[in-house]
């Protein structure tokens, strides 16, 4: 099956019944308790290692496959692949950058494996892989030097060059489809779409691509400035496969944005929330029975298609918010008007 034709399953799976996408690997991983010599697992690096989750796709892919199946476990249709700092940018604080197509490929292969099993364990009940991008730890949209507002740490064609080498790694392993979270700064988002088109267009194939946008603050606003309406228009253009917001919150401090969104998405909407909002010590507290609660009110608005957990959340919390969503009416959607539609840091439309 194509890669389109994956796309084309998982909307009729959609207009059936509300899906689930999976959690995090950072707070799972974890659990593992790793020291440094537990993420380098014998391997020849010169900097410290402690922290670098993606390497465990080379290092200790048992770690990563454990989480990956726990969240299938749990009732996960959709899991993503454990690389949401698999990029050259972000390699660079551990001096792997050169490591980056490799880890990529490992993780789409392990995960592609994981999700096959599943699915063959239960045919009637695909599973489907994404291939996860980061927003990298630099921004294109704001200066990092605060006495030189127009000095850029890196160029637009630096980061779709680094998201592009992300990409084809994903690929080559097997994703369904490309995940473009956690956005903050739209213009990352913005090369990140153009290195999918790229890679497609290399490949004579259209790459489906998921996005995912997270906000900054309570206000609703991502870091480059845009509400949730004006970022929608920012990237329709890409025809995402599923739009939706991520991270930032839980679900309750969400609820507005989600509800703001649901109206402008002429698509797919997912949305994967934090359990709830860090305590003193930046850890999660809200158990899985609350997120489900709450999520399970959006699902009763009509506002979901896709759902899953993001920082905090486990295993448990997606089997929860499977269940919590088991048998709601996914949310219904239409061709808007043809319009003019703009952006800045507002949404316009003209019809």
């Amino acid at each position: 099956m194509t890669r389109s034709e994956k796309a084309d399953q998982l909307r009729s799976l959609a207009r059936e019944r509300i899906l689930v996408k999976d959690g995090p690997y950072g707070s799972m991983i974890q659990t593992y308790r790793l020291d440094e010599a537990g993420f380098r697992a014998g391997g020849d690096f010169e900097r410290d290692q402690k922290g670098n989750n993606d390497l465990l796709n080379l290092t200790r892919p048992d770690v990563v496959s454990a989480i990956c199946n726990a969240y299938l476990e749990a009732g996960a249709d959709i899991v993503a692949t454990n690389t949401f700092n698999a990029n050259a940018i972000s390699q660079s604080d551990y001096g792997t950058e050169s490591l980056t197509r490799e880890i990529n490929l490992a993780a789409a292969r392990l995960t592609r494996a994981c999700a096959d099993a599943a699915t063959a364990r239960e045919p009637d009940k695909p599973r489907f892989v994404a291939g996860a991008l980061g927003p990298t730890n630099k921004t294109l949209s704001v200066s990092p030097n605060v006495n030189d507002p127009g000095y850029r740490a890196v160029t637009f064609d630096e980061v779709k060059g680094i998201y592009r080498e992300q990409i084809d790694g994903l690929l080559d392993g097997g994703v369904d489809f490309i995940l473009i979270e956690t956005v903050f700064d739209t213009l990352n988002a913005k090369a990140a779409i153009v290195a999918v088109d790229e890679a497609g267009e290399a490949r004579d194939e259209e790459i489906p691509v998921m996005v995912s946008m997270t906000l900054t603050d309570l206000a609703g606003r991502n870091l480059s400035g845009q509400t949730v309406e004006a970022f929608w228009h920012s990237v329709r253009h890409a025809r995402p496969l599923t739009m939706g917001l991520n991270c930032s919150f839980g679900a309750t401090e969400l609820h507005p944005y989600v509800s703001a969104l649901n109206p402008q998405v002429d698509g797919l909407v997912c949305v994967y929330p934090n359990a709830g909002l860090p305590n003193e010590l930046g850890a999660y507290d809200e158990p899985p029975e609350m997120t489900a609660k709450l999520v399970r009110g959006w699902a009763e608005n009509g506002w979901l298609n896709v759902v899953g957990g993001c920082c905090g959340t486990t295993p448990a919390h997606v089997k929860a918010v499977a269940e919590a969503v088991k048998g709601v009416k996914p949310r219904q959607w239409q061709v808007l008007p043809p319009a003019l539609r703009l952006s800045g840091m507002e949404a316009a439309s003209f019809f």
